[in-house]
């Protein structure tokens, strides 16, 4: 591996680390929320009070929310009652509150929440590519024999004990 090589990798990690630092904020925060995503931690509740279609079954009411997972907790008289609200089936008056994270927020778990259905999905998948560029990056950009480099192995073998420990506790 020569010093050509060496420059190289140096150059495009750089740059591309300059060029991905606003997405990598994005991800890292969402990250650090997403971690409370089943408690209310930043939420706000939003009441809705929506007319629809009288009559709807429960499959159909979940889908004209827009809730996923959504389920009838109990029905009585005219009354489904779903977590956070009501629905009534002569009326078509549905009740209910929603928590839900501030905009900004909403919107980077989104993005972190990606999936292949969404029309960027390739940016995700461009992101993942380049993170994994950066760490494969990192051992050309020092030369083996180099103390930097030696001392870089020992921290990259903590790193995987560490994700090991993660992936298996």
């Amino acid at each position: 591996m020569g010093r050509k090589t060496e420059q190289t990798f140096r150059v495009i990690h750089r740059y591309l680390g300059f060029f991905l630092a606003g997405i990598m904020i994005v991800y890292a925060i969402s990250g650090i929320v997403l971690t409370f995503r089943n408690t209310d931690y930043l939420k706000k509740e939003i009441h809705y009070e929506k007319n629809l279609e009288p009559y709807l079954s429960a499959e159909d009411l979940g889908s004209a929310l827009g809730m996923g997972r959504f389920r009838v907790d109990k029905e009585q008289d005219d009354l489904l009652y779903f977590q956070g609200g009501t629905y009534n089936t002569k009326t078509g008056v549905a009740d209910y509150t929603v928590k839900k994270l501030p905009l900004l927020l909403d919107n980077m778990n989104k993005i972190h929440k990606m999936h292949s259905g969404h029309p960027l999905f390739w940016l995700g998948i461009f992101f993942g590519v380049s993170l994994l560029f950066f760490a494969v990056s990192a051992f050309w950009m020092f030369r083996p024999t180099t103390s930097i480099f030696r001392k870089g192995l020992y921290f990259t073998a903590g790193g995987i004990i560490l994700t090991l420990i993660l992936l298996f506790v």
